[in-house]
This record gives structure tokens, C-alpha cells and sequence, in this order.
């Protein structure tokens, strides 16, 4: 026995059917003549698939390279390291040289006064030679890991690699150069690019050091711009009549990356749109020969009065009808492909999961519902505008 309430469920979506029927007409008859030809049709919208698979795939993945990169190298392009030219006889900066920098980085980043050398370091491990710093301010270099003073004293701080070569750990004895150091500290493992070599160093008070000048100035600059701003006070102030200091910023080599990859990526976007623009031929191939075979039942409902514009949209509509089901379909195959391979490789999720992304798959799927929108305008133009008598005639 049947269930009222299947047979008022039922009613419900009949009336519903006939409410969309009435309100948009043109969908209704073209989703059924779609219906009619499945196989066709779904090897149509394959194409924009495909195309849309390719597009979303590609470029959210430049995007997220690119995103990685810039995240990775960051650090790296708000440090101004400066440190005596060549040119110049000595091996230290004076105070007019500290001074012209401490005021192009007022308001503009952190200033790390450093003296640095190569030595030999001794450990109950071994020996073996490391960069050694000196500075009072290590965290603003090598990060605020714990052990690591605010203010540096006494001891040493030494880095992951030579901590692992020596074997040493807090607390244990260290000698440089004849001296010994008790380690307060082991720097945490370098993660990003930097001029500025944690791992393989070991950081000492610069008391420590035999000279009393400091051999670099690294400042820590709060964004990239500051950082460009920086550097270039530093030389206008230094350099203007001679070169008296080297200004080393990485600040423009990011900027050329930067480029690299929005090119690269707008390359694999226009790889990938060649293969929506054939999806589009296909279309058109497919709505040619649909239009070519119901040539007689065109010509029928020419004859009894509907008007070429319904026919023109009635077809229009079987096209965008296969350009958004393939596109929806494409940008969410793409966007999954994009997180697995986030999830089994080293590229960060989060540099996949970004806005940018967002407008790449918008972008993806306007462009190919447009492409198939394109593709059907010259057979259904066509088929709306030829005479009936010589479509019932064909």
C-alpha cells in the first residue's frame, strides 16, 4: 500500500518540476534533450573536465609554489647586512658607520652590531671548524629558542650541526681557540634561507673577541620595503663619495623570484587553457552535429510558432548547461589532486589554501562554462535563423 506521505512528497517535486518548467522553460527542454543524448553529451562536458581539471590543477599549484617560496626566502629579503668595502683598509666599522645606520634603521627594523672569524671548536665529540659570532643580541638572529638570553654575557650558543659533531649539548665544555665556554644554549635548526650560517656557528659575548670594532651590522628590518629603504639611505649616506661599506640586501633577488614564478605560472595557465579551447572545438563539434540532425524538428517548432529566440536560447543553454557541469566537476577534481599532492609531498597545505587559489578555481570554471558558452553560439545561431521550410526540407 502506498505511503500518503511518499504520494505528498511526490506531488510536491511534480509541482516543483512544473513551477521550473513554467519559470525557466529554455533549461528544462534543453536538460531533456541532453538526456536524449548521453553519451555525447558527457563526452562533451569530459573535455571541459579536462581542460578545467588542468587549469585549476596547474595553477594552484604555481600558486602554492610560489606562496612556499616567498615564505621560505621572506626572512632572507628583510635582513641589510653591512660590513667594511674592500676597498677600504679595514676590517671593522667605525662609529660614523654605526651611527648612519642606526639612523636609516630607527623606526625600520632591528640593528645586531657583530663580530665574526673562523675557529677551531673542540668538544668532547671532536674538533671541527665553525664561524664564530659575536653579539649580544643572538635571538634576533637565530630566534628566541629556549636557553637563548635576551642578553648575551657568557657562554657559548652553538648551533645544530655542531652540536651534533661534537657532541654537545647544555652544559657541556666547549674550546675555541684555547679558551672554554660552557654551552647555555643549542640553536634550534635553521628551517629558512639566510646569509647567516646558525647551524654550523658557535655565538660567544663580544668581550671575547681581541678587536673592538664589529666587523658587519645585520639589520633585522620589519617588512621587504623597509629593508630596500634601509640599504639605500645606508649608501647614499656611506658610498656617496667613496665606497666605504658593502650593503648586502636580498631584498631585489626576491623580487626577480617573485616574477619567476607568476611567470612560470601564467606559462602553466596558458598550457593548460590550449586544452580548454579544445574542450570549446569539441563542443562546437558536438552541438554542429545535434544541430544538424534535428534540422526537421527545428523546422517543426519553427513552423508552429515558436520564435527563433527561444530556439537560439533553447540551444544556447544546452551549451552552458555542459560548460558548467564539466567546469564544477573539474574544479573540484583539481582542487582535491592539489591537496593530496600537498598532503604527500613537502608543499605546505597552507600555501594550497590561500585566497588566490580561491579566485583560480572561480577563474577556471568561468572560463570554461565561456568556452562552452562559445563553442554552441555558431550552431545554435545557425540553427535559430535558418528558414523552416529548408529545415523540414534537410
Amino acid at each position: 500500500m502506498r505511503d500518503p506521505a511518499d504520494g505528498a512528497s511526490g506531488d510536491r517535486l511534480a509541482a516543483l518540476a512544473d513551477a521550473l518548467d513554467r519559470r525557466f522553460p529554455a533549461v528544462s527542454l534543453a536538460m531533456r534533450n541532453l538526456s536524449r543524448q548521453r553519451l555525447r553529451a558527457g563526452l562533451a562536458a569530459l573535455g571541459i573536465v579536462i581542460g578545467v581539471f588542468a587549469v585549476v590543477s596547474l595553477g594552484m599549484l604555481g600558486t602554492a609554489l610560489q606562496g612556499a617560496a616567498t615564505e621560505e626566502l621572506g626572512g632572507l629579503g628583510n635582513q641589510v647586512i653591512i660590513s667594511p668595502a674592500p676597498e677600504t683598509d679595514s676590517d671593522v666599522l667605525n662609529g660614523r658607520d654605526l651611527a648612519v645606520i642606526d639612523r636609516a634603521a630607527a623606526g625600520r627594523g632591528e640593528v645586531v652590531r657583530l663580530k665574526s672569524t673562523g675557529a677551531t671548536v673542540s668538544g668532547s665529540g671532536g674538533q671541527s671548524f665553525a664561524q664564530v659570532y659575536g653579539t649580544t643580541n643572538p635571538a634576533a638572529l637565530f630566534g628566541d629558542a629556549p636557553g637563548v638570553p635576551d642578553y648575551h654575557r657568557q657562554g657559548a650558543l652553538v648551533g645544530a650541526d655542531v652540536a651534533g659533531a661534537l657532541d654537545l649539548r647544555v652544559g657541556s665544555q666547549v674550546a675555541i681557540e684555547g679558551n672554554t665556554y660552557r654551552v647555555v644554549a643549542v640553536l634550534p635548526e635553521q628551517s629558512s634561507i639566510t646569509p647567516l650560517r646558525a647551524d654550523s656557528a658557535v655565538v660567544l659575548p663580544p668581550g671575547e673577541f681581541a678587536t673592538d670594532g664589529f666587523s658587519q651590522v645585520v639589520v633585522q628590518a620589519n617588512t621587504g620595503g623597509d629593508a630596500e629603504a634601509i640599504a639605500s639611505e645606508v649608501r647614499d649616506g656611506l658610498n656617496a663619495r667613496e665606497r666605504r661599506v658593502s650593503v648586502f640586501s636580498l631584498t631585489s633577488v626576491l623580487d626577480r623570484i617573485t616574477e619567476f614564478f607568476a611567470l612560470l605560472n601564467g606559462f602553466l595557465l596558458a598550457v593548460a587553457g590550449v586544452s580548454l579551447v579544445v574542450a570549446g572545438v569539441s563542443i562546437f563539434n558536438v552541438m554542429l552535429m545535434t544541430v544538424s540532425e534535428r534540422r526537421g524538428e527545428i523546422g517543426v517548432l519553427r513552423a508552429v510558432g515558436i520564435h527563433r529566440d527561444q530556439v537560439l536560447r533553447t540551444l544556447l543553454v544546452e551549451a552552458t548547461l555542459l560548460g558548467v557541469g564539466g567546469g564544477a566537476l573539474g574544479v573540484a577534481l583539481g582542487t582535491v589532486g592539489v591537496v593530496l599532492v600537498a598532503l604527500n609531498t613537502e608543499l605546505p597545505l597552507a600555501a594550497v589554501l590561500v585566497p588566490a587559489n580561491a579566485l583560480v578555481g572561480l577563474g577556471a570554471f568561468a572560463f570554461g562554462a565561456t568556452v562552452a558558452l562559445v563553442g554552441g553560439l555558431y550552431p545554435a545561431y545557425r540553427a535559430a535563423w535558418e528558414p523552416p521550410v529548408e529545415s523540414l526540407r534537410g
